[in-house]
């Protein structure tokens, strides 16, 4: 399988998420996630579907891509506080797409999803992307893992919201997802507070977050 065909596996978990109707009945409930509604983080978790139509429909960027590691090295929000000038910006864009309501929103991931499953196979290998909300580009497999990394979170993140079962995720989507996690959180706390985390209890750091 390529990296389209795990993102599509992905995006149809997500969208299958999201048209389940505990989501729709607790829309204007607190998430689980601190100063976001179900529908603020519903809405997050469509965009994560929804943004890839937004880089395909860019400009191809002139200038060369950046490891995907280095993305998240450089993005402003990882590590940042909750309160942050960033969060707070994310969490205001989530609201007020929830605003719109639930059938717009998964109308909106569905169309997409729709348009990526005709759009995707005929992208080149070799394609590049922009980060419209940062000040560099992927390649394109670099970004749909971005966005599987995204999904797989979030998707947990929607379901413990509304109270059912995390799908489960493919093999194929999970493991470049936690292969990305583990060389994060590396960068992040050191090999050996990784090490020790996940084989020696007794000496585990209080946290590994790699995001």
């Amino acid at each position: 399988m390529t990296a389209i065909d795990d993102f599509m596996s992905a995006a149809d978990v997500a969208v299958e998420l999201l048209g389940d109707p505990a989501v729709a009945a607790r829309w204007g409930e607190p998430s689980a996630l601190a100063k976001l509604s179900v529908g603020g983080l519903a809405a997050h978790l469509a965009r994560q579907v929804t943004r890839v139509v937004e880089v395909l429909d860019a400009p191809v960027p002139a200038d060369p891509p950046i490891p995907v590691i280095d993305h998240y090295r450089r993005a402003a929000w990882v590590g940042a506080d909750l309160d942050s000038e960033v969060n707070v910006a994310i969490r205001d864009r989530d609201e007020q797409e929830a605003e719109a309501g639930v059938s717009a929103v998964l109308a909106g991931a569905t169309e997409a999803l729709a348009e990526l499953r005709q759009r995707l196979p005929a992208e080149p290998a070799d394609r590049l992307v922009p980060v419209p909300w940062m000040a560099w580009s992927l390649t394109l497999d670099d970004f749909l893992l971005t966005r599987m990394l995204e999904i797989s979170v979030h998707c947990d993140d929607l379901a413990v919201s509304v109270g059912v079962t995390t799908p489960p995720l493919p093999a194929t989507v999970t493991e470049p997802v936690l292969d990305l996690l583990c060389r994060l959180a590396v960068h992040r706390h050191g090999a050996v507070a990784v090490l020790r985390a996940l084989s020696r209890a007794e000496r585990a750091p209080a946290t590994i977050a790699a995001i």
